[in-house]
């Protein structure tokens, strides 16, 4: 499979997906993902300074 035929059949998956929504599901709120996301990594920034009181 050379480059060029990969590429072309990547651009027809994408071109598919689009077609079919482009994936987006009502059931997941990007707030409430960003959020979480953003809740964890302060937990875990918090934890990391735990460790390193001696700097």
């Amino acid at each position: 499979m050379s480059f060029h035929s990969a590429a072309a059949q990547l651009v027809t998956l994408a071109a598919e997906g689009e077609e079919h929504g482009g994936g987006n599901h009502d059931s997941i709120s990007a707030w409430a993902t960003g959020g979480g996301a953003f809740i964890i990594l302060m937990l875990l920034l918090w934890i990391t300074t735990r460790f390193n009181r001696d700097r």
